[in-house]
């Protein structure tokens, strides 16, 4: 895997990542357009890790730290590029940036329905927590 590159989104990287997201991710939400992930990299230049091969991009993770939790979102790889460590290196370097700000604990909302990500999820050794749901209100209007 040595071909392998994990660098930080810039904004220029944004209209690749949502394309990427409409090919290789599981859905999608209401944070999935040019202005949510233009504040995302603005906001923290270092949460939107991406990992390319041969100069295209392979793989996807936002690694969130909100100075109290460590949150990952939006972990991805392309199909054609599945199953060859790609996911791995990514949580790896999310993990690092999570102990550099002296994060402890990392979370992930997986998909009940998604059993590839939760066997992907389990290989990393993140397990559910089934006492705890998620609740949302979406903000808009």
């Amino acid at each position: 895997m040595n071909d392998l590159q994990i660098r930080c989104a810039t904004l220029s990287d944004i209209d690749t990542v949502l394309q990427f997201w409409r090919d290789a991710a599981e859905g999608t939400s209401i944070s999935d357009d040019h202005d949510g992930v233009a504040r995302l990299v603005t906001r923290d230049p270092e949460a939107l890790l991406l990992a390319e091969r041969d100069g295209t991009l392979a793989g996807t993770v936002i690694a969130g730290f909100d100075g109290w939790r460590c949150h990952l979102y939006r972990l991805a790889v392309h199909p054609g590029h599945r199953r060859q460590g790609i996911g791995g290196a990514l949580l790896t370097a999310a993990e690092e940036r999570f102990r550099a700000l002296g994060g402890r604990r990392g979370d992930a909302m997986v998909l009940d329905h998604n059993e590839a990500a939760q066997h992907a999820w389990r290989a990393a050794d993140y397990a559910p927590e089934p006492q705890w749901s998620r609740w949302v209100k979406h903000l808009d209007g």
